[in-house]
């Protein structure tokens, strides 16, 4: 785990392999949920026992883990988050994530040993509603997410000494007021504030003319249907310094339902840049900064921008974008000498152009061999995911690492050129 005056980061994780790869990545603390009350139904999550196990291969790796309780607390639903909590807290836990006052209370009755972080559901947005959390046993408050950097500078310094700030600095944005979006349960009966959002602002819509429903109209900017909801996704990687003088104590990612391809890529570019920021050398440093832009570029993300962080309103909503967009190719199982061993998830070829992902970060090489495992035959191609295979590779993989590649089209083909 990090010491001195940067910020910790801190990863997300819906299954065992995001958690394992967000340690391995540089994460200082991973925060994932239960199977229940954790706001993201969408991710696999975890069991007691799963997370136990976890737990104590983070803190051998000196590494926090933060569970999400912060489902909205409906009536009846006391007894079982409690029941979570103390779970949470025997299998050793280092904080709570609650959204609800009712909750917090009692968790503070009964854990109060137990450190509470405060949910963005919470729309803390000045330091006096979040002292009021301090009093029922709150140490940290993840602020909301409509709130300049100046206004974040202001209550952490009014915070001093009492609780610690944290805020998101990486990911998608939901475009209601801090995640109170009602319009999941209205269309489909799946409720954004109890974990089960089925986003319908990433939905792209058309518009009719009542009486003639069948003439469907789309907006002039788009040559398609639009996504006229969808907000742009964070991205602070220029921005590390300020957020370290605003004295905010923990850079929070978005992403428990992104798959370790997600994880290992951002987590990691950000690892490197925050590390950067302490090298003397301003040259390697901004070097190293450039290097981490292009990997998040890597990853499928709507265009990226700065949220609320340097105006106040800072939604924005344009299409998708692919830029320097990679895939998903395998994960690394084992190193064999000088192979190694892969789980597929996406088709590639001998010949092909691969890139590695790396906690050091990227570099590429030729695929020059393929080895069904299974079959023990020589192949040109694999295509099922899944799939275990061998490859000859000279460049330093280790397990849990990952590879990439180019997107092919939907045949299966390689592009033009490719």
């Amino acid at each position: 785990m990090r010491t001195g005056t940067l910020p910790s980061l801190l990863a997300p994780a819906g299954n065992r392999r995001a958690f394992l790869t967000a340690v391995r990545f540089g994460a200082d603390a991973v925060y994932c949920g239960f199977r229940q009350h954790s706001l993201r139904a969408k991710a696999a999550n975890f069991t007691g026992d799963e997370l136990a196990e976890l737990i104590r291969f983070a803190h051998e790796q000196g590494v926090k883990v933060h569970l999400t309780l912060n489902s909205f607390m409906m009536e009846g639903d006391a007894a079982g988050m409690l029941e979570d909590a103390k779970t949470a807290s025997e299998i050793g836990a280092d904080a709570l994530i609650i959204s609800d006052p009712g909750l917090a209370s009692l968790v503070h009755r009964d854990l109060p040993q137990m450190p509470i972080h405060i949910s963005t559901q919470a729309n803390v947005t000045n330091s006096a509603a979040a002292l009021l959390w301090n009093t029922i046993g709150a140490t940290r408050v993840v602020l909301s997410r409509e709130l300049t950097l100046a206004q974040i500078a202001r209550i952490a310094e009014e915070l001093k000494g009492r609780m610690e700030v944290e805020t998101f600095v990486h990911g998608s944005v939901c475009m209601a007021w801090s995640g109170r979006c009602f319009l999941s349960r209205n269309l489909t009966g799946r409720s954004a504030n109890r974990g089960a959002c089925t986003q319908p602002c990433r939905w792209t819509y058309e518009i009719t003319e009542s009486g003639k429903p069948a003439n469907r109209l789309f907006v002039s900017e788009s040559p398609g249907a639009t996504e006229i909801l969808s907000a742009n996704d964070l991205c602070l990687i220029d921005h590390l310094n300020e957020l370290e003088r605003a004295d905010i104590a923990c850079l929070k990612v978005e992403g428990r339902t992104k798959s370790e391809y997600y994880v290992a890529t951002v987590i990691g570019a950000y690892r490197r840049a925050l590390d950067a920021l302490k090298l003397e050398d301003g040259t390697l440093a901004e070097q190293i900064l450039s290097e981490c832009r292009t990997e998040l570029d890597k990853i499928s993300h709507r265009p990226y921008d700065t949220g609320f962080y340097f105006e106040a309103n800072g939604f924005s909503a344009p299409q998708p974008v692919r830029a320097d967009e990679k895939e998903y190719i395998a994960y690394v199982l084992e190193r064999r000498g000088s192979s190694v061993l892969l789980e597929v998830k996406n088709r590639f070829y001998v010949g092909d152009e691969l890139e590695t992902v790396t906690p050091g970060g990227s570099r590429s090489f030729i695929v020059e061999d393929i080895v069904l495992e299974e079959e023990g035959e020589h192949a040109a191609c694999v295509l099922a995911p899944q799939k275990k295979v061998l490859i000859p590779c000279s460049v330093p993989l280790e397990a849990g690492d990952l590879l990439r590649g180019i997107i092919r089209n939907r045949a299966g083909t390689k592009p033009a050129g490719g």
